[in-house]
């Protein structure tokens, strides 16, 4: 049976596409490597195991590489193509369609997710990075948005078990931010003050899980996944982890606003979420959207400096400088929140999530 760096060495060879030119480019993420292929894409996930998922076998790698292309399907139509499967026979690879799987077949040693090649210049943090959005844009992906949600189900999901959700999350962050060799500024600071929003929020919260607004939505709604076609696309949803993908509509709102935000954009922000509540019927408290916004943004922050726990972390400069970014995003939501309680009604609701 090949081992990972085998099937990874033949991958990165134009061969393996039926191509006589160039290789692919090839693109390691902390799950995947991606290759990118005139106007194809194609994703392998690696046999890795984190608290928040296990592809450690191959049943399991072509379970969530199946779920990736149908959750997938859902925002993003005609983008996600179908599964490529990796044969090993006779001492050499091959890469087919599984469609075009016929017997004799080789042995099948892994599965990747084929998908169309979607244009770098459309999408949205790109789009952003050159001030090339206009608000039709983002009422088009309104649109998209409003429309999926309408019509994705509803989480069984307790009031309690909903806001534990919350918690839960924040004691990650603190063991992780609050590690004494990060030495993050103000991290200790946001930490204490997001768990006394969070307990004074806790009703908001409750509320939205007793109202059935607790969806099983995208789980990862940033620029870097949005691309701004006729109409848009959003791509890369959190196939492997059902809980992470209960999200409600708002709480990617605020996570969409952050990212916008943090990179140039705060006006998108208060543009998505009224556009959202209009299509939803259902305009949220300003206070739960800053609460979201501060337990997204110390979430990102905690993300990046868990690529440092990591035995070789890639670009390890590049994580705490971010992640101070996001503790102050977080610190800007929550002054936010103080301000909203302390002078009601405030007359600017809506959180961008920019420092």
């Amino acid at each position: 049976m090949p081992d990972f760096d085998a099937k990874l060495k033949f991958l990165q060879t134009a061969e393996a596409y039926g191509e006589s030119g160039q290789g692919p480019v090839c693109i390691e993420t902390h799950m995947s490597w991606v290759f990118l292929v005139g106007e194809r894409v194609y994703k392998l996930k690696k046999p890795v195991r984190f608290p928040f998922l296990d592809f450690t076998t191959l049943k399991a790698r072509e379970f969530y590489c199946r779920e990736e292309v149908r959750l997938n399907r859902r925002l993003a139509p005609g983008v996600y193509l179908g599964l490529m499967a990796l044969q090993w026979r006779e001492g050499s690879f091959s890469l087919l369609p599984e469609a075009r799987l016929q017997l004799p077949a080789g042995e099948t040693v892994d599965w990747l997710v084929c998908m169309q090649r979607l244009p770098a210049n459309r999408m949205l943090h790109q789009l952003i990075a050159q001030g090339g959005v206009t608000p039709a844009d983002i009422d088009a992906l309104v649109t998209v948005l409003g429309a999926f949600y309408r019509t994705v189900p509803a989480v069984a999901l307790s009031p309690n078990d909903y806001l534990a959700r919350f918690q839960y999350g924040q004691a990650a962050n603190r063991e992780v931010l609050l590690r004494p060799q990060f030495r993050l500024r103000d991290a200790a600071l946001a930490i204490d003050r997001l768990d006394l929003a969070l307990a004074q929020g806790a009703d908001l919260l409750r509320d939205r899980a007793s109202r059935k607004r607790v969806l099983d939505g995208h789980g990862d709604l940033r620029p870097e996944h949005v691309c701004l076609l006729q109409p848009p696309v959003v791509i890369d949803c959190l196939e492997f982890n059902p809980q992470l993908r209960q999200v409600d509509p708002f709480d990617e709102m605020a996570y969409l606003s952050l990212e916008c935000g943090l990179v140039g954009a705060p006006w998108i922000g208060p543009r998505l979420v009224s556009g959202c509540a209009a299509a939803l019927g259902d305009p949220p408290p300003p206070a739960l959207l800053h609460l979201y916004t501060a337990y997204r943004a110390l979430v990102r922050a905690r993300l990046c400096m868990a690529h440092l726990l990591d035995p070789q972390p890639r670009t390890p400069e590049k994580w705490p400088p971010l992640a101070s970014r996001y503790i102050a995003c977080a610190l800007a939501a929550l002054d936010a929140l103080t301000h909203l309680e302390k002078h009601k009604p405030l007359s600017a609701p809506l959180p961008h999530g920019s420092p």
